[in-house]
């Protein structure tokens, strides 16, 4: 689209200026960037994996910082794979109703497996979370379970004096 014409002898000058300034960056882009830039939507965006949290030094600022990047990164993931589970069930039982309990069970399980696995990794962290509140979390289930057995088991119990683990009730 051409430029209005000028209203005044200032306004020409700073039109001049302003294509003077913008001629050079405008071509360089044009011909230079566009030309050699892989094209592909924004929502296809592939990052790079970077170390985890455990394998940062504690005084790695930068490390740490693309550590809690990647693990915002990989939460918003999960919670949309969890988003688009809950809609394909919810979307089964409205067209399969009244026989969605019988069509729609695999679904329904699916669901329920990929939410316990999301509240096992992201579960009771809070808005704030981190990678390091993540990995302590799950450092402590870990623990728990070698003393106790997998978590909703049951704890296990000292039998007498020969220090052998039974299943408690």
């Amino acid at each position: 689209m051409p430029e209005a014409p000028a209203r005044n002898p200032l306004d020409s000058f700073l039109n001049a200026v302003q294509a003077t300034i913008d001629a050079p960056v405008t071509w360089f882009r044009e011909k230079i960037v566009e030309p050699n830039r892989q094209t592909y939507p924004w929502y296809h965006q592939q990052f790079r994996r970077v170390p985890t949290i455990d394998q940062c030094y504690t005084d790695d600022a930068v490390c740490i910082f693309e550590a809690n990047q990647q693990f915002r990164r990989d939460k918003m993931v999960d919670n949309e794979i969890l988003s688009i589970l809950r809609q394909r069930f919810e979307d089964c039982v409205l067209y399969e109703t009244p026989d969605h309990e019988r069509k729609c069970r695999s679904l329904l399980n699916t669901y329920e497996k990929a939410a316990e696995n999301w509240f096992i990794k992201y579960g009771d962290l809070g808005g704030y979370a981190n990678a390091k509140t993540a990995y302590m979390k799950q450092k402590h289930r870990m623990i728990w379970e070698r003393r106790h057995g997998p978590v909703g088991s049951g704890m296990k119990t000292v039998d007498g004096e020969d220090g052998t683990a039974s299943e408690g009730h």
